[in-house]
């Protein structure tokens, strides 16, 4: 096993502990005959969130998958939410896309600020410089390490109400935000967005529909939907508790580009479909964690 696949199966295994969506997923896509295993699900993209603040954010993070053969693509820009993005591509086609936001703190309150930085202050250097990256038990151990102490709910609160994305990456850190089935390499009448949403809503999950349940790009070649996050209970500082919103599964399909419709199914590849990501759909998207979804009964 490579280092990579030792780090991206281990985000995997703990993310499925945490989010209990992904097993029930899975199960119910085995039991309806869609896959006959989990590893028949191609994982179009992992997400992460960040903080823009020293030794930490993009810049940190993306150092891990850079050393491992990904390359930084397109820039994307969400004002409303003030954040930062990039996608990066994967070495080989087996490996997933993978996508990181960061907050751009400095456009946050002062008081915002100052509370994040009442925690990430604690982090004096970039913490993944004095990673080993060829070892990959370090490197999953680190993605799932507090690189700050554990956040007071008061603060979590009052980061909330501010920027719900802060709040949750105060708590998470680097915990994988969700992973996407490719639904286009499904088999026929689960292999678009709206068919698959039909079999997950007939199943009992209950969707984003921030911008409608199905988000698609202008050019109508990328179409993405998602689950709404669960709550957990999250322990804070103190020894208070609350339920707070986890992770979130996501759904992608990736149309075949014009110039390659004539193909015949078979003769698909990746490099044959929409690439990329589109930032009307992703700032949908991230509200897969806000209260505007999750509130909703």
């Amino acid at each position: 096993m490579t280092t990579l696949e030792t780090v991206l199966n281990g985000l995997m295994s703990r993310y499925q502990e945490r989010v209990p969506d992904v097993g029930a997923i899975i199960k119910a896509m085995i039991a309806e005959g869609i896959i006959a295993k989990a590893n028949d699900i191609e994982n179009d993209h992992i997400a992460f969130r960040t903080l823009g603040v020293p030794h930490l954010g993009i810049q940190s993070l993306e150092k891990i998958f850079l050393h491992y053969g990904y390359r930084r693509m397109d820039f994307y820009n969400f004002p409303a939410k003030k954040l930062d993005a990039y996608w990066y591509a994967p070495p080989s086609d087996q490996f997933p896309r993978i996508f990181i936001s960061e907050l751009r703190v400095n456009d946050l309150s002062p008081q915002a600020q100052l509370t994040i930085h009442k925690y990430t202050d604690e982090v004096t250097t970039d913490p993944v410089d004095e990673l080993n990256l060829n070892d990959g038990a370090a490197v999953d151990h680190f993605l799932h390490s507090g690189l700050w102490r554990t956040p007071t709910l008061t603060d979590y609160k009052l980061l909330a109400a501010e920027s719900e994305y802060a709040a949750w990456v105060i708590y998470n850190r680097y915990y994988l935000n969700h992973f996407t089935v490719s639904v286009h390499n499904l088999p026929a009448g689960y292999n678009t967005i709206a068919d698959f949403n039909l079999f997950l809503e007939k199943q009992g999950f209950r969707l984003n529909d921030s911008g409608g349940k199905i988000k698609t790009s202008p050019d109508q070649g990328l179409l993405q939907s998602s689950t709404v996050a669960r709550m957990i209970e999250a322990d804070f500082a103190g020894d208070e508790k609350q339920e707070i919103a986890g992770s979130y599964v996501e759904f992608a399909e990736r149309r075949v580009l014009p110039q390659f419709e004539h193909l015949a199914p078979a003769d698909i590849r990746r490099e044959h479909r929409r690439e990329g990501f589109e930032a009307n759909n992703a700032d949908k998207i991230f509200e897969s964690t806000y209260a505007s979804q999750t509130g909703k009964q």
